[in-house]
């Protein structure tokens, strides 16, 4: 299934993969909200969709789609190399991330490779987004931090959050540093709304290559 909403697009790169013995076009849609009816009736083996297009949320938009059909695979074509933006596809399920600088050789090797690949991540981006996606990547929140951001979450004053947690405030902050850190939050806000965004995970074994 291809979801792009560029006709010319979504033609081309159903050429490209009916090209291949393998490979068959079940269905197009044009935008996110059509393409979630769409793969829950048709329950394709990979949605290839392109999220060039801003989003209000591209991560809940995946996450709607693998609802809606938890056997496909999900990969992602995108002229983004963002490292976090990498990242909250990758933990909102994506299993292939694919930068549009890609041969089509390359493109059809990937969704080869993640179609029968079990929990695998295979990532086509330059090098640099890479290093910054290990740079970047400073691991799940821990049980205490979920605690500490879901009372951030509720409003509560970093004082409420120690009397509530049998804490100092010293350790709130503490540990609302790390939340920051790990979430690349830049305040209190910001940081409860990439939580709820990105969701808290574990990382994901991948194979990366470079373009």
């Amino acid at each position: 299934m291809i979801v792009d909403e560029h006709t010319l697009l979504r033609e081309v790169l159903g050429e490209v993969l009916l090209a291949e013995d393998d490979f068959s076009v079940l269905t197009e849609s044009t935008d996110f909200e059509s393409s979630v009816a769409l793969i829950a009736r048709t329950r394709p083996d990979i949605v290839l969709i392109d999220i060039d297009k801003p989003h209000a949320s591209p991560g809940g938009a995946v996450r709607r789609l693998r609802e809606a059909s938890p056997r496909s695979v999900v990969a992602v074509l995108s002229m983004y190399d963002d490292a976090r933006i990498v990242q909250e596809m990758i933990r909102a399920g994506v299993r292939c991330y694919l930068h549009k600088g890609i041969t089509r050789r390359d493109l059809v090797a990937s969704l080869r490779s993640v179609a029968g690949a079990g929990g695998q991540v295979t990532l086509t981006v330059p090098h640099g987004t890479l290093a910054n996606l290990d740079a970047d990547y400073a691991g799940p929140l821990s049980r205490r931090e979920r605690e500490v951001i879901a009372l951030v979450a509720a409003a509560m004053s970093n004082r409420q959050i120690a009397t509530h947690l049998s804490v100092t405030e010293g350790t709130v902050k503490r540990h609302l540093r790390n939340i920051f850190h790990k979430l690349g939050a830049v305040s209190r806000i910001d940081a409860v709304n990439k939580y709820k965004a990105l969701g808290d995970s574990a990382a994901y074994p991948w194979s990366a290559s470079g373009t």
